[in-house]
């Protein structure tokens, strides 16, 4: 009789030892889930944040290119007397200044324009690296949610079945193995 208790309580202390390794490997899942999520929400963030600042610029330099725009065709018209004022004050500047003047312009236009295009390259090029890491930030977070069931299910399992030893999960392998959690070492204790 002292044998069968013995050998029962032997049962129960393993039971309660593959419980808590079974619950430190469910929590250490878990943290791990939460790390890749608060990763995701924070480069997501990032992401928006610096392609509100880039639209913020082409806005600016489109509305820079507009006003240079309008001040030429304001330029053009001969009905309003503010631009025949204008023309007065260009006809008394030497050809020389108005030359060098208009190169300066033409120079600033153009470098506002390229400007504009490499902003507009560097916004499409942020929005694509955006995509990708939210791809690759969706399938870690994928990965770390099918160790978590895969855990759980072993959890689940190793409860139903009092008596078998704990074995490693035989879940499916991950989209991205470089993510797979650490193996948790059975000496350590649940926190």
């Amino acid at each position: 009789m002292t044998y069968e208790i013995t050998q029962w309580l032997e049962e129960i202390k393993s039971l309660q030892q593959q419980l808590a390794q079974a619950q430190s490997e469910r929590e250490a899942a878990q943290a791990s889930a939460e790390h890749w999520r608060e990763l995701y929400n924070t480069e997501a963030q990032q992401r928006r944040t610096e392609a509100k600042q880039a639209e913020q610029i082409i806005a600016n330099l489109k509305q820079e290119i507009q006003q240079l725009k309008e001040k030429h065709t304001f330029l053009k018209t001969d009905n309003n007397s503010e631009s025949i004022s204008i023309e007065k004050e260009l006809e008394k500047i030497p050809v020389n200044e108005l030359k060098i003047k208009l190169a300066e312009v033409m120079q600033q236009r153009d470098r506002l324009l390229s400007e504009n295009e490499r902003l507009a390259e560097a916004l499409k090029a942020e929005q694509a690296a955006h995509i990708k890491t939210r791809q690759n930030l969706t399938t870690a977070l994928g990965d770390t949610i099918e160790l978590l069931k895969a855990t759980r299910a072993a959890i689940l399992k190793s409860e139903s079945s009092p008596g078998s030893s704990p074995t490693q999960s035989t879940a499916a392998p991950l989209k991205n193995p470089s993510l797979q959690l650490p193996p948790i070492n059975p000496d350590q204790s649940p926190a």
